[in-house]
């Protein structure tokens, strides 16, 4: 595959945007998974699907529209969910977390309609659904890798506040962090790597790439940090081993992807067991 790459500009894309995609959405999982809101990515994701849904469906029925790049649409969707989400938090304030049932299933609604609309299934919404290597163009590598670099120093300009509302929320609004604007920030975030991650993991495997990996450094990491340098770890060898095992078996890359974190996550679990079940040493 190394010579495959240097070779087709198709896996040159597939490859970079899966380095990218590796560390930024492992990078959100973390936040994702400590604040409990792990359902959030696949709410957001059915969103999306609405929005790939809604594109193809346009460029299908409508004259004069083609060539318009469903990402567009999918992002756009993506966020839109992701503002609802936030409204209907405060309209339930205690009871914040149906917002995501509430947006999954209207998502999921909106998708069914949209599909059907479009007489169904084609090859182009299944790349999407699943994730196609072959799908990822050097305009959506770029548009990637604009995104990440701007989650990325999101994210380390505004470490302390995400730490602090993720662990004691009460706590952060007490010391004059704006909640409302941070929340609002990581939640436009978090939609927008669903929506660019799709091309590679596929809108219904996506939220696997933002919690799997998480999960399995959580079983060994000694702290917050190690946490997040574990989960992108895990994430990139998720990503690069399942692209490799993709090519190479002919295989979906999205679904290869997801089968390599949970066996990594299996193997941490199992590290986990051993070492604490391991008996101490008797002192003579």
């Amino acid at each position: 595959m190394i010579s495959a790459i240097f070779q087709y500009e198709f896996l040159q894309n597939a490859f970079l945007t899966g380095i990218i995609i590796g560390i930024v959405a492992p990078l959100l999982g973390v936040y994702i998974v400590v604040r409990r809101l792990s359902l959030i990515a696949d709410a957001l994701s059915h969103v999306t699907l609405a929005g790939i849904a809604a594109s193809l469906l346009l460029e299908k029925k409508v004259l004069g529209i083609s060539g318009l790049n469903p990402i567009y649409m999918g992002m756009a969707f993506s966020v839109t969910g992701s503002l609802f989400i936030e409204k209907l938090r405060s309209v339930y304030k205690h009871y914040q977390e149906l917002a995501i049932p509430i947006i999954l299933s209207g998502g999921t609604g909106l998708s069914v309609i949209f599909i059907s609309l479009a007489d169904g299934f084609n090859t182009d919404l299944f790349g999407y659904l699943f994730g196609s290597v072959s799908a990822v163009s050097r305009a959506d590598l770029w548009l990637i890798l604009i995104i990440s670099i701007v989650i990325i120093a999101t994210i380390i300009i505004l470490y302390k506040e995400l730490f602090l509302l993720s662990f004691d929320e009460e706590h952060a609004k007490a010391s004059g962090i704006p909640a409302k604007t941070v929340h609002f920030i990581f939640i436009v975030m978090v939609a927008l790597v669903i929506a660019s991650s799709m091309r590679i993991v596929g809108i219904l495997l996506v939220s696997a790439l933002m919690t799997l990996p998480v999960a399995a450094s959580m079983r060994i990491a000694k702290g917050f940090k190690q946490t997040i340098f574990f989960s992108i770890l895990f994430g990139e060898i998720s990503v690069l081993g399942g692209l490799f095992l993709a090519y190479y078996l002919d295989l979906a890359p999205g679904g290869t992807i997801v089968i390599i974190a949970v066996l990594i996550l299996i193997v941490t679990i199992l590290i986990k067991k051993l070492t604490t079940s391991r008996p101490a040493k008797v002192q003579k």
